[in-house]
């Protein structure tokens, strides 16, 4: 809902200042509640914090073949189809469709994916996640490449919802794995890692677009985006083992079992 209200709030001629300090707002209070937040009681951790415990979840992702494919596959995709990051220009300059519709072009893949979810819970998936992971990043790939090319506002919507959506499952498939194949005394020091591969392949993607559309134009940028995705996607899945994964359930490979982080969930 975000980005819609803050277009609306902005086309109503009320211009950024009161869109910041609604946000400013909602994130003072955001921290309010969070301090108002107990820590329950944990038993005591012993292990000692040293450079060694720090980049040991680096080091475990590293040998750790299908969990580095699954992270990396995430990385390169939102790297190249960073669409998002130029929805500014196209719904000034290619669309042309005001505030309110920036609004709503920012709030489409939020939409998608946010039905996908509840899609999911009620349909998980339970077989074949490897290449469902890799059918939902070319989708992914397909959507950037539609709203590149589109003209029309509600394809556009359209576009970026399916986007928002195919995310949505390759996020929960990749997270899922990466859950199972990692023990128990790694799981947080792994998961800082995914988090830190996400959060940069999000920031260096803007980056990347906004560099592409700077040298070949928006829309080009973001087509050419969307191919690569797409030209990443095909060597994943020739030259990766993401296709052996199978199920996501409690029945999968032991993560600390010799191997387990080379063949399939």
């Amino acid at each position: 809902m975000g980005p819609a209200v803050g277009g609306v709030l902005y086309g109503a001629a009320l211009g950024p200042g009161p869109v910041y300090a609604t946000c400013a707002g909602l994130l003072a209070a955001s921290a309010v509640f969070a301090f108002a937040i107990h820590p329950s009681a944990h038993p005591p951790n012993d292990e000692p914090v040293t450079w060694d415990t720090v980049l040991a979840g680096f080091r475990y992702v590293r040998a750790h073949r299908i969990i580095l494919e699954s992270i990396s596959l995430d990385l390169f995709a939102v790297l190249l189809g960073g669409a998002t990051s130029l929805l500014p220009v196209f719904a000034s300059d290619v669309l042309h469709v005001g505030p309110a519709g920036f609004g709503a072009l920012g709030s489409a893949p939020a939409v998608g994916a946010a039905a996908m979810a509840v899609f999911l819970a009620f349909h998980p998936v339970e077989r074949r996640a490897g290449s469902t992971l890799l059918a939902a990043v070319t989708v992914f790939g397909i959507g950037t490449v539609a709203f590149g090319l589109s003209r029309s506002f509600v394809l556009s919507l359209v576009s970026l919802a399916v986007l928002g959506a195919s995310d949505m499952i390759s996020v929960v498939i990749r997270s899922t794995v990466v859950q199972l194949q990692t023990p128990h005394a790694m799981r947080g020091r792994v998961s800082a890692v995914s988090m830190m591969f996400v959060i940069g392949s999000s920031q260096l993607g803007g980056l990347e677009s906004g560099a592409t559309a700077a040298w070949l134009g928006a829309v080009p940028a973001v087509v050419a985006g969307g191919v690569g995705t797409l030209v990443v996607v095909a060597l994943y899945a020739a030259c990766s083992k993401l296709r052996e994964i199978d199920r996501l359930d409690g029945e999968a490979a032991s993560p600390s079992s010799p191997g387990a982080g080379s063949r399939g969930v």
